[in-house]
């Protein structure tokens, strides 16, 4: 079979895999009573993994060269590192909610290569000499998988969002290692000797949900993750109004989505410090200067301050829950600025291949 007819139906097949995959999961969230959704689901992810490293392993016999020189292999090789990282994920979490996160995502990046782009653009053309390098494979690649890590990262941290419903929700404790206990066993406490209330009186009300504390062999001190929610106040002329306290199941599933996204995230970082570091190294080779203020370069450094601050405010500050949670969701948006809307917007040395 010719490879180009064989890249056609390669895409299309990703395509049509990533929206059958994409109803599973939502059809999977809204029934959960369903049984083998999930298996399904991770099944469809995997097939399309595998659908797109054909399509590119294909696309790099029929060129020649390492497939990433244009936005339509770019975008399968996003698609590609998406689906693998939300394989990865899905097992640390063994949860539905990361698909239904990650294959819309997904779906929509490979439905807008393989059915909007304009053939002249899908089809591969000989490389700029600026691309003639061994650069090419080891900077873009690193860079184009941090770009999916940290989406994949993002989206789970707006899935948390999404999951506690916009309460304020704050997992104090690290999300790390032996820092702190994370079985999900979650003990309901209630205020102490509560005041009687009425409509007719001024009150606040508080559900405190805690895990049980445990004693560090080194230092002797507990560490306790405790989920706050907010406190309601009501007026003496108002009725009573309180907050529909988030059920044990969803607490326990937030913080999973608050624990993934960190990990995830910090997966991806050092893979757009390497990814910027080998572009720097490749642009004083290709352009006699490590650093030039290009768009692209400016937007990468944007995009690294802004996860550098994520991850400095989960380490050294313990920020988790709601607060990180809105940083990697800007994290999102800033990655796709980096991504694809510098080339939309302006011009720049790494606008070659892409739109203009």
């Amino acid at each position: 079979m010719d490879l180009v007819v064989l890249q056609n139906w390669l895409d299309n097949i990703s395509f049509a895999v990533l929206f059958s995959t994409m109803l599973i999961y939502w059809v999977g969230a809204a029934f959960p009573g369903i049984p083998y959704l999930s298996a399904l689901g991770t099944a469809g992810m995997a097939v399309a993994n595998l659908s797109i490293a054909a399509l590119l392993g294909s696309r790099w016999i029929e060129a020649g060269y390492f497939p990433l020189s244009n936005l339509y292999e770019s975008l399968f090789f996003l698609v590609w590192g998406i689906t693998a990282i939300h394989l990865v994920a899905e097992n640390m979490s063994r949860s539905r909610l990361v698909g239904v996160a990650t294959s819309p995502v997904a779906m929509a990046i490979s439905a807008f290569a393989a059915l909007t782009l304009p053939a002249t653009m899908q089809s591969a053309e000989p490389l700029v000499p600026a691309l003639k390098s061994n650069w090419l494979m080891m900077h873009v690649s690193v860079m184009m998988l941090s770009y999916s890590t940290l989406m994949v990262g993002a989206l789970l941290a707006i899935a948390f969002l999404i999951v506690t419903r916009g309460q304020k929700i704050e997992l104090t404790g690290s999300s790390f290692g032996t820092n702190s206990n994370r079985n999900g066993n979650y003990r309901l406490q209630r205020p102490q000797n509560p005041e009687p209330q009425n409509a007719e009186t001024s009150a606040d009300s508080a559900l405190v949900f805690s895990e049980p504390s445990f004693n560090s062999n080194n230092n002797g001190l507990g560490t306790t993750a405790v989920l706050e929610l907010a406190t309601v106040q009501t007026s003496s002329t108002a009725p009573t109004q309180t907050a529909e306290p988030l059920s044990p199941q969803r607490l326990n599933l937030a913080e999973t989505l608050d624990n993934i996204s960190y990990r995830i995230i910090g997966l991806g970082f050092p893979l757009l410090t390497v990814g910027i570091i080998a572009g720097a190294v490749w642009a004083n080779e290709a352009w006699g200067s490590y650093w030039s203020w290009d768009p692209k370069e400016t937007w990468a450094l944007i995009t690294w301050l802004v996860f550098a601050a994520y991850l400095h405010a989960r380490i050294t500050r313990g920020w988790q829950g709601r607060r990180p949670a809105i940083l990697a969701a800007t994290g999102f948006v800033v990655v796709w600025i980096c991504y694809l809307g510098v080339n939309l917007l302006g011009k720049g040395l790494h606008s070659y291949g892409w739109f203009f």
